[in-house]
């Protein structure tokens, strides 16, 4: 009868070597007390097995564990061993360690990692959402900045923006708007096509049109603009003048003010007649040039050319608009032509100033002589009645200053009453004035003469 094996006994045969397990003892006979010995062993055995989870593997024994847990499986010879009932427990248990490790170890990789969540749409195995998961392996990667891209604008298309721009700049005259609008586009290598454009509206416009474009150019260069933009825009016109001059026989003489006037805002280079002396072939453009020469040597002592324009519109002196109306009408009067007349009122550009007109022409009619002056002014106020020229509130202003002034002409005009009349009636007649405004005329005053003893005062 064998003796007990002593303590560990298990652990040491689980844990010999493959020269240990080729020669194994030869099997002993079961005596009375293995009972009691697998009881004592059996504890040790759970004991052991419970180890490894309450105080954890080394990193050198889970190495080994790792490193030899493949051959516990089989014996030297490479065939597979018959395991005791404990040793099988004890291996199962170590097994299942393992793979409790294992688990830790890539929860724990897997939380510090923390893989961003996948883009809406993407499937986990797309090429979409493996190229995310690369990305976000490779570590924090920079700021994403996101920028609107506005494309260049084809020359069509820079032309159907423009244009609109810059004939809604000759209402409001506002420069800055202007300067924001095309600050919004993207203009690209196309930014001379600008100036270009604003000028040849501007030639087949009005005096305060290129008033206007010229303030136009000269607030752009430096802020959308440069000098040599413009300097190419106008270049290439010169060189389209031929073509020009067909729709605005004055192109030449216009263009070349508009020269002048830029050298002289700064907006064109100080130079830049000098890069055509010897150089120019075309007619037109050395008369353009010509015209730019000279305006520059007259006003070489001035800055800026400003009245190169004339001053537009209600900028102009009241005493010059009443001298230009009173020589439009006394031209009327040699003439006879209303459309010329009504031409050289529109040119003036003060439409809030035309009631100036009708009292200049019901004083030049009460200053004058015979009956054909007053059919013929009440004519011309007739087409301005309805043209539209001269609306009713100005009509109406017109003849309250003369009926507010009757008495002082009546001393230069002892007919001025009487003649007044007349033309009220015909006015009235014609629809040119109301029954009210007729009525409203002052009544003629009644004179006499008193004795000499009075010494001869004029009474009413």
């Amino acid at each position: 009868m064998m003796p007990p094996p002593p303590p560990g006994h298990f652990l040491r045969a689980a844990g010999r070597g493959p020269a240990e397990r080729r020669s194994p003892s030869p099997p002993s006979a079961p005596g009375p007390g293995a009972a009691g010995m697998s009881a004592a062993s059996m504890a040790e055995l759970g004991a052991a097995v419970r180890a490894p989870f309450a105080a954890g593997p080394s990193a050198e024994q889970q190495q080994q564990e790792e490193e030899g847990g493949e051959e516990e499986g089989e014996d030297g010879a490479g065939g597979a061993r018959p395991w005791a009932p404990p040793e099988k427990l004890l291996h199962e248990a170590r097994l299942r360690a393992k793979a409790k490790r294992r688990l830790r170890r890539t929860s724990s990789r897997d939380t510090a990692r923390e893989p961003p969540a996948e883009e809406p749409g993407a499937e986990p195995g797309s090429p979409k959402g493996r190229a995310h998961d690369r990305r976000s392996r490779g570590g924090p990667q920079g700021d994403t900045v996101y920028a609107t891209v506005v494309p260049e604008l084809e020359e069509d298309e820079l032309e159907q923006n423009v244009q609109p721009m810059v004939l809604e700049y000759f209402e409001h005259g506002d420069t800055s708007e202007v300067v924001e609008l095309l600050r919004g586009l993207n203009l690209g290598g196309r930014r001379h096509a600008v100036p270009s454009l604003a000028v040849a509206l501007a030639l087949e416009g009005k005096a305060s049109h290129r008033e206007l474009t010229s303030r136009l150019l000269s607030d752009l260069v430096g802020r959308v603009l440069s000098p040599e933009d413009v300097a190419w825009a106008f270049d290439k016109m010169l060189r389209d003048l031929p073509d020009l001059i067909l729709d605005t026989p004055e192109a030449p003489q216009m263009l070349g003010q508009f020269i002048a006037r830029a050298v002289a805002d700064h907006a064109l280079p100080l130079d830049f007649l000098e890069r055509y002396k010897g150089r120019v072939g075309c007619e037109h453009a050395r008369a353009a040039l010509d015209r730019a020469a000279i305006l520059l040597r007259i006003k070489r002592d001035v800055n800026r050319l400003d009245n190169v324009w004339g001053v537009g519109g209600g900028q102009r002196p009241v005493k010059h608009l009443v001298k230009e109306m009173n020589l439009l009408l006394r031209e009327y009067l040699l003439s006879g032509e209303v459309s010329e007349a009504e031409r050289c009122l529109r040119a003036l550009e003060v439409p809030h100033f035309h009631h100036e007109l009708v009292y200049e022409a019901v004083v030049m009619v009460l200053e004058g002589s015979g009956d054909a002056p007053v059919t013929t002014m009440v004519t011309l106020l007739q087409v301005l009645w309805e043209t539209g020229l001269v609306t009713l509130d100005q009509m109406n202003r017109g003849f309250q200053r003369v009926y507010a002034a009757l008495a002082d002409l009546s001393l230069d005009a002892p007919l001025a009453h009487g003649r007044l009349e007349r033309l009220l009636e015909l006015c009235c007649q014609r629809g040119v004035v109301t029954r009210a405004l007729r009525d409203a005329c002052p009544a003629r005053g009644r004179k006499r003469f008193v004795s000499e003893g009075d010494g001869g005062r004029v009474k009413q």
